[in-house]
């Protein structure tokens, strides 16, 4: 894994919803996304909400990566039946976290999170790097069977990517 390379995307996207929050007008927040159900700040908290999930995932990954590997298989395929369900929370999540933290508060929160991300990797041994386990493929496209801590350092980076295309700011 190339840390400083993951450190520099963390920044990129980072300093990118700064710009985004800023930049967006009262009219931009409100207006609705291309190809979701959100509106531009729901669809915003979504990607901040992409990064805020990586460290309870660091703490599943290091219960169920030293786990025989079927019992990850077996968590996972429980969570991909749940994906009915999850989809639900995770529609409704961002229609009232966006207007309980508003666009200073998400900023504040995703400087926080980043902050918080940047120490966690370089704290990383090499070895835990490579620990892996299976994950619900059916929750999210950039999720894959097996994913390493590696992965998941580098995942909300290509969930925010993909979100910021469908961003409608400034249109």
């Amino acid at each position: 894994m190339n840390r400083q390379a993951t450190h520099e995307e963390m920044e990129r996207t980072r300093t990118t919803f700064h710009q985004l929050l800023d930049d967006a007008s009262e009219a931009d927040l409100r207006r609705p996304t291309d190809g979701t159900r959100w509106t531009n700040e729901q669809l915003l908290f979504h990607m901040l909400f992409g990064y805020i999930l990586i460290r309870p995932l660091l703490v599943l990954m290091r219960i169920f990566g030293r786990l025989p590997r079927g019992a990850g298989r077996a968590f996972a395929r429980l969570l991909d039946a749940g994906t009915r369900p999850f989809d639900v929370v995770n529609y409704l999540g961002p229609l009232g976290a966006a207007k309980v933290l508003g666009r200073r508060r998400m900023g504040t929160v995703f400087d926080r999170v980043i902050a918080g991300l940047h120490r966690r990797l370089d704290a990383e041994r090499e070895a835990d790097l490579a620990l892996g386990m299976h994950y619900p493929t059916r929750w999210d496209p950039f999720f894959r069977d097996v994913m390493t801590v590696a992965d998941l350092y580098r995942y909300p980076t290509r969930h925010f990517d993909f979100h910021r295309r469908q961003l409608t700011v400034g249109q």
